[in-house]
């Protein structure tokens, strides 16, 4: 009987250092906590919840969520914050939108507006020793963002009213206009009485009468800031005399070199002018600064962030930095690019002698961390997070040395991710993410990619590989990449072409290098599209991509495909030995349950045989074949389940032996079943990262050293976070 090792047990996982290579520390990922874990008794686990904002204990101990669709805050115990742990919720009789903990109390605000039209909500007080409401205040509008000052003496609320965008395609003004409402603290508690009222509407240039305020900040000196979202302003006000003490325009800001078109193709040649930047988050960066991230929630789209003094005069823009390092990371979300990346949130914080920005990407699923250089110098960027899938809220924690994000989005119904909490810990070493990057291209500018699907190694070269990316992208490309950098390293990136264009209609799902020269690549095919079905294809291709031959499956065999088709290919042998196996990922509908096909083409007689591959059993979802692998006189298959985070259960590395395995002809009831082995389960591979297991381990290659690698397909960042895993397992080696 054989068994199976993989030498050195550690998992290495490829990390990128921070700009700087003497950086002492960094932050890194320990652990995410699902929401749906802490639903209350009785509470449906199949409707949405979400964590939104959040915030934390003054002994940074525990903390709280606001989880909108549930209509609740949350608790979660971080004691120990690589194990959280769920803390119970409390309802509040609406949707809160935003939370701040003043001692040993919650203070929410809560929205029960009837309608866009009517909004109204409160201030609800929520004592969490007991988790009880045991008070609320009328805020006769719609609350959005809460702030409290550095002294715990005010609490700002910015009373958003927020516009209908079905109505008149979401035109301002729609009255009534919003507000900044605020109350005085006293020993941590206020009386609904107090509440005071700075009126902000007539500032701004884009309907004055409509403020539409956003997000609010204080700094030590009790003066707020106030970003008006859709009207591009920023308002300053004294607390303690409740007056405007200055207002000014957010401005514009002219984008070269991004993309504008949702076309399938990340081209980084388009442009924006004289946007405005309309901001959402604002943080105080000191009594004189402030930051904005700049959503561009109406008519923006300037995908960045910009540090204003409190004049208004632009001491930094971030311009397009931002967006090229989410292009560069595989987090560009080109299905949704008509914002970018969407820069919504910011915190700032100091850890030891650094003060830090820390920006979120909501569509990207990124944190971009800068640190502080003092006033009339650039940030200097320091490193990114993967965000979780969308991150809403950020909170710093500098006094445990921790990070934290809240993600709003909840997937399950989709069969995605569900809300997620994750924490990073600041500590020596270097961050752990990216795991795979890419390097410029000869236009000076990152070479795009995402939704990496299969792999294969340079027969010569250590550490080289070529990956492949699907239908995600208009265009099939065939990428080159560095496995001997840490990040890995996307270093070109080669067009398929027919007839010198490129090839349209492709699925790549796997590639493999022929024994002389070129690539065979295998391409999904789906006739179960009530529109333009497509069918599964073998392609072989020279070494510049053009297309050379594509080889159709003969019509018996095609008529019996599903959706779920070509998904990995092989090589074996040479000259007229050579054989192409391609893996189906899923049973096709000849094929008995729990057993899928191999297909054994042979370009020298072009004829074609199969196996059968027995599948592992799996309680939820589907399971099946994600790659295969010539090695060791046999094939190394990916096979794993559909699922991801806590449901996920089997993402696993098998071997089966080829020899004296014979095809059968195709027709033929009967064929060859291959004996597998289990080489190593994935599973604890994927979890080290300490983020959700990710569902779509789809790549595998042994490079010619002999190192094994994997790498995970992130859908174009299309219903996912956009984090890819490249994990190098080490060497593989059969005993007999």
């Amino acid at each position: 009987m054989r068994s199976f090792l993989l030498a050195g047990v550690s998992l290495a996982v490829l990390g990128i250092g921070a700009v700087q290579a003497d950086d002492a520390t960094a932050f890194n990922r320990i652990a995410t906590f699902n929401v749906v874990e802490n639903l209350p008794a009785g509470a449906d686990a199949a409707k949405s919840t979400v964590a939104e904002i959040i915030a934390a204990t003054a002994d940074g101990n525990t903390l709280v969520y606001t989880d909108s669709p549930g209509e609740r805050v949350g608790l979660i115990d971080i004691t120990d914050p690589a194990a959280p742990k769920p803390a119970g919720t409390v309802a509040l009789g609406g949707e809160p939108t935003s939370t701040v903990v003043i001692g040993g109390t919650a203070f929410v605000g809560v929205v029960t507006s009837e309608s866009k039209a009517k909004p109204s909500g409160h201030l609800a007080v929520v004592d969490l020793a007991t988790k009880q409401v045991v008070a609320t205040c009328d805020l006769g509008g719609q609350p959005d963002s809460l702030a409290k000052s550095p002294d715990g003496s005010f609490l700002a609320i910015a009373i958003e009213n927020e516009r209908d965008e079905e109505l008149n395609d979401g035109a301002l003004p729609q009255l009534p206009g919003g507000n900044l409402t605020y109350f005085p603290v006293k020993d941590g508690a206020i009386a609904c009485a107090d509440k005071k009222i700075i009126d902000v509407s007539g500032l701004a240039a884009v309907a004055p009468e409509d403020p539409e305020p956003e997000f609010v900040d204080i700094n030590s000196r009790n003066e707020v800031v106030l970003t008006l979202q859709e009207n591009n302003h920023i308002v300053i006000a004294d607390l303690k005399t409740g007056k405007v003490t200055n207002h000014f325009s957010a401005g514009t800001v002219s984008l070269d070199r991004i993309d504008t078109k949702k076309d399938g193709v990340i081209d980084l040649s388009g442009s924006m002018k004289d946007v405005p930047r309309e901001p959402d988050a604002v943080q105080w960066i000191d009594d004189e600064r402030i930051v904005t991230a700049n959503e561009g929630d109406w008519k923006g789209g300037t995908r960045g962030f910009t540090v204003f003094d409190t004049t208004g005069k632009v001491l930094f823009e971030s311009g397009t930095a931002p967006e090229h390092m989410a292009v560069r990371l595989g987090h560009y979300p080109d299905k949704r690019n008509k914002k970018g990346i969407e820069m919504e949130g910011a915190e700032v914080a100091t850890f030891g002698a650094d003060k830090l920005l820390f920006l979120g990407s909501e569509r990207g699923s990124l944190v971009f961390v800068y640190r502080d250089t003092g006033p009339g110098n650039a940030p200097e960027f320091r490193q990114v997070l993967p965000g979780g899938m969308g991150p809403e809220g950020l909170l710093a924690i500098p006094s445990r040395d921790l990070f934290v994000t809240a993600s709003e989005t909840d997937l399950r119904a989709d069969g995605g991710i569900g809300s997620v909490v994750t924490i990073y810990k600041n500590g020596p070493g270097k961050p752990s993410y990216p795991t795979i990057s890419a390097a410029d291209g000869p236009d000076g500018l990152p070479i795009w990619w995402s939704a990496l699907s299969g792999f294969a190694a340079d027969p010569a070269a250590p550490g080289k590989l070529y990956a492949v990316t699907d239908s995600a992208y208009a265009q099939a490309r065939i990428l080159t990449v560095d496995a001997t950098q840490s990040p890995a390293k996307i270093v070109a990136a080669t067009v398929v072409t027919r007839d010198g264009q490129p090839a349209k209609g492709l699925d790549l799902e796997g590639i493999a290098v022929r024994p002389q020269g070129g690539f065979w690549l295998a391409s999904e095919g789906n006739p179960e599209k009530k529109e333009n079905p497509t069918q599964n294809l073998l392609v072989r291709v020279s070494a510049t991509g053009a297309v050379e031959e594509e080889i159709a499956l003969p019509a018996e065999l095609a008529a019996q495909a599903t959706r779920f088709g070509f998904e990995g290919v092989a090589v074996t042998g040479a000259g007229t030995d050579e054989t192409v196996w391609l893996a189906v990922q899923r049973e096709w509908k000849d094929d008995p349950k729990g057993s899928v096909k191999f297909l054994a083409y042979k370009p020298a007689t072009k004829s074609w045989g199969y196996v059968r591959y027995p599948l592992d059993k799996v309680g939820k979802g589907w399971i099946g074949v994600s790659e295969i692998t010539a090695s060791n006189g046999g094939l190394i298959v990916i096979e794993r389940d559909n699922q991801i985070g806590p449901n996920a259960k089997i993402k696993q590395l098998t071997y089966v032996s080829l020899k004296d395995v014979t095809p059968a002809p195709l027709g033929a009831a009967d064929a060859p079943v291959l004996t597998k082995t289990l080489v190593r389960d994935l599973m604890p591979d994927l979890a080290a990262p300490k983020g959700y297991v990710l569902d779509k381990v789809e790549s595998f290659a042994i490079d010619a050293a002999g190192d094994a690698f994997i790498v995970t397909d992130n859908d174009g960042v299309d219903g996912s976070s956009g984090e890819t895993q490249f994990l190098k397992l080490g060497k593989i080696e059969l005993r007999m």
